[in-house]
């Protein structure tokens, strides 16, 4: 049987991917240093506690195991850290990319999947963004990404790797179930952040930048559901095992909601308070970044299941429920 290698598949993506694989029947190996993601995450799998940038783990794994096709998660992806610590993204998420690509190569596995974002395109010109966007990075988060994007194009010239990038917008939302979720140390996006102000009744949520030119002066970002992306990830998987030709999809429902709109909505589906501050802007942060999903739903036949943020934000609020503390405080 043939088996998908899962790189960071203990993270918060990839965990939720690897739940729906297993679901469809798909023998998985996850590898994960666990720096990042959670044990607790990954069931019913094969995890391989390691790094990524290993050249001697790989070649382990590839030799036992007959991997068709690697899903590319593990990387680092704070953009405020990337600015810091610019050697911790290129050493990670460009130079332990690499690596893997290259035992891929030795291997003669063919296809991978990359976890990509739309940070790769900087600035938007225009709202919505689709594919053909120009990609102007303006962190190291987003230039170490696209990096490895293109490290793509030239590992599938030498190697014939074929490829599919997935451009997530504003991953968020939690597993229905309520028992796989967001758990981030330092978290640093905005739901997770709102439900905890409601859940503790504070600190209060900082709101960087009240007087940006939109409706209510506040940032624009396009949510989509995390397993609405674990859904794209197991399109992708069919599109190279049918052999479909290299691609790049940017994942977003296309429709934005404002910072406030989102206080909003964890305010309705908690029932609490939540507490916030003006702060200033951050360095880099766009008025609005809206994907133009068409692509993907075209190519992929993708159809986000999950549309309305209250729908989204009442996920998460079921897993902080369960898990107030994160994974391991029931």
């Amino acid at each position: 049987m043939s088996v998908l290698l899962v790189t960071g598949g203990a993270g918060y993506v990839g965990s939720h991917t690897v739940r729906e694989l297993v679901r469809r029947g798909e023998r998985v190996v996850v590898l994960d240093d666990l720096s990042q993601g959670h044990e607790e995450a990954v069931r019913d799998v094969t995890l391989v506690r390691g790094e990524v940038g290993s050249g001697a783990l790989l070649d382990e794994i590839l030799t036992r195991e007959r991997v068709d096709v690697v899903l590319h998660f593990a990387g680092s992806a704070l953009v405020g850290e990337s600015v810091r610590r610019p050697e911790i993204y290129y050493r990670q998420n460009v130079g332990a990319g690499v690596e893997l690509l290259a035992a891929m190569s030795r291997h003669d596995v063919k296809n991978v999947i990359f976890s990509s974002t739309c940070a790769t395109y900087g600035l938007p010109d225009t709202v919505p963004i689709a594919e053909t966007h120009p990609q102007r990075p303006v962190s190291a988060y987003g230039r170490t990404k696209l990096a490895f994007e293109r490290a793509l194009l030239d590992f599938e010239a030498a190697y014939e790797i074929r490829h599919v990038n997935l451009r997530y917008f504003n991953a968020a939302g939690a597993h229905p179930d309520g028992d796989l979720g967001e758990d981030h140390d330092p978290e640093t996006h905005l739901i997770p952040l709102a439900l905890d102000a409601a859940f503790r009744g504070g600190p209060p949520l900082s709101i960087f930048g009240t007087d940006y030119p939109t409706p209510d002066g506040t940032c624009v970002r396009d949510y989509v559901h995390v397993c609405d992306l674990a859904d794209a990830h197991v399109r992708a998987v069919d599109r190279l095992r049918s052999g479909g030709s290299s691609a790049s999809y940017n994942l977003g429902i296309g429709n934005g909601c404002s910072v406030l709109e989102v206080v909003d909505a964890v305010r309705s589906v908690t029932g609490k308070e939540v507490p916030t501050i003006a702060a200033a802007r951050r360095a880099g942060d766009p008025e609005a970044l809206v994907a133009d999903g068409e692509k993907a739903r075209t190519e992929l036949k993708w159809r986000p299941r999950f549309l309305a943020i209250e729908e989204i934000v009442e996920t998460a609020w079921r897993f902080k429920l369960r898990f107030p503390e994160g994974f391991g405080a029931s």
